[in-house]
């Protein structure tokens, strides 16, 4: 257990609370995760402190929970797992280390978030790959870390993209560093002999940042992350494609990014779409929603320093063509929804309040890897699932992200509900974890397991536990990194 006077050496006072109603704030989040109150909250500065810290951890046994984003949370691996727990609050770690046009990367700390990030690119040239209207207090680093899905899958090479390379403080306190950042020299020496961080893989021959995504903490505490990012164009022509037969947006989809003739692109349903868009609640959000077409997909056209016009104008024309064959239409706006207003909104966080939180107050999120040919019938099953539950199918948002290049989707459902009813927590829960169960019979890959599912994902694959606990022994010994969350 720590001493509150041993923490205050190391951070400094006004960076170690025990207040009774901070601890309550990072005690529970939007999850069905129980609720536990740490011991402390500390806000370390850098990475030397972190790494005092963790190696004061394994002299006390203490747990240690670390946290980068701001509030809300939404899916319980920030609530601490075990008893006896204290916080590392990361969100004060703001120094954004380098954006770097030529290079196209970028590096900061894990408090820096998207809304802090993006004008800093913008102002060099570049642009990030984004995740669709990640929250305002969205730490970047956080995303990377989750592999949180990006809108323009053109560019993202390797499920683990747009994340390049990771600095680390892993179980035992030790610095690790992966990828083109392992060596020689310090960042700073690297960058004097004209090296970026940008390549992931390594060191040696292993792609190490691999076991740092999606392990909620549990590995190692990521002091900073490198991104790879993309030219900012200098002209943009957005569509949007609307349709009541999902298929044959996944048929366009499939030959827009084959093609490489888009940016950003997706697919939402008409609740989700109605709910970034609308504007005065809930008027407006039941009129566009019941104006809309059951599904619509979003693309952009981009053109750089060289021949924008030109550019855009041969990739609508092979577009018309694939849309023609299709039977589907491409617009400017659907039904008093402009693409070019959903573009903005694409380029930058969600608005306040998030917008999983404007219809009810809360959401709660599904979500899997799949292959176009699996997806129609998983979510016949999600709307099975939710019949079963006495949920309304209709008010259930997805959201489907084609990946890497289109060769897999990210399948996601917001089902909306009032934290403050019980009887909907109650029924959203059940629905949760029933649809789960469902769609993994029927072929959903879980690769990012969260709450109250997690047991229930990673028991499918004991040779994997079986792995991932070796690997732990060695990175944190003494499981003091999160520990409940996952398989440890």
């Amino acid at each position: 257990m720590f001493q509150k006077d041993t923490l205050v050496k190391i951070v400094g006072e006004k960076n170690v609370t025990d207040e009774s109603s901070t601890l309550d704030t990072y005690s529970k989040d939007l999850s069905f995760v129980n609720t536990l109150r740490p011991d402390f909250v500390i806000k370390p500065k850098n990475a030397n402190e972190i790494a005092q810290l963790v190696k004061l951890a394994n002299e006390t046994k203490t747990p240690l929970v670390p946290v980068s984003s701001g509030a809300q949370h939404f899916r319980g691996d920030t609530v601490p797992g075990s008893g006896g727990a204290v916080v590392l609050d990361l969100s004060g770690m703001k120094k954004i280390m380098r954006t770097d046009r030529y290079h196209r990367v970028a590096m900061c700390e894990p408090g820096v978030t998207f809304e802090e990030l993006i004008p800093a690119v913008e102002k060099e040239g570049i642009r990030l790959n984004l995740p669709l209207l990640p929250r305002k207090s969205k730490s970047v680093v956080g995303s990377l870390l989750e592999r949180e899905p990006v809108t323009m899958p053109t560019y993202q090479w390797d499920i683990s993209d747009p994340l390049a390379c990771l600095g680390l403080i892993v179980g035992t306190g030790e610095e690790f560093r992966t990828g083109q950042a392992a060596g020689p020299g310090t960042i700073e020496e690297q960058w004097e002999a004209g090296a970026v961080q940008k390549a992931p893989y390594g060191p040696g021959s292993t792609c190490w940042h691999r076991l740092f995504q999606g392990a909620q903490g549990t590995m190692g505490i990521a002091t900073w992350a490198s991104i790879r990012c993309e030219i900012l164009p200098t002209l943009e022509e957005p569509f949007l494609v609307g349709s009541p037969y999902v298929e044959r947006l996944f048929e366009l989809s499939h030959w827009l990014i084959r093609l490489r003739l888009v940016n950003e692109c997706f697919i939402l349903n008409n609740t989700n779409l109605a709910a970034i868009m609308a504007k005065n609640w809930p008027c407006d959000y039941q009129a566009i929603k019941h104006a809309l077409p059951p599904w619509i997909l979003f693309y952009n056209l981009a053109g750089y320093e060289y021949y924008p016009e030109e550019r855009v104008s041969y990739r609508k024309k092979n577009i018309q063509s694939l849309t023609q064959k299709i039977a589907v239409e491409s617009t400017k706006a659907l039904a008093g929804i402009s693409a070019g207003e959903l573009l903005q909104k694409v380029h930058r966080p969600s608005e306040e309040p998030y917008w999983k939180l404007r219809y009810k107050g809360a959401s709660h999120d599904i979500f899997f890897l799949s292959i176009a040919d699996k997806l129609p019938g998983l979510l016949d099953a999600m709307n099975i699932e939710a019949n079963k539950a006495s949920y309304p199918a209709s008010d259930i948002g997805v959201y489907i992200q084609p990946g890497v290049q289109g060769s897999s989707y990210h399948c996601e459902f917001n089902i909306f509900y009032d934290p403050q009813s019980p009887s909907e927590i109650n029924q959203v829960s059940q629905l949760s974890t029933a649809a789960t169960l469902s769609l993994m019979d029927k072929g959903a890959f879980f690769s990012r397991p969260y709450g109250k599912s997690t047991d229930a994902i990673m028991n499918r694959d004991a040779a994997t536990v079986t792995a991932l606990t070796k690997v732990k022994n060695i990175f944190d010994p003494n499981n003091i990194l999160n520990p409940g969350k996952l398989c440890f």
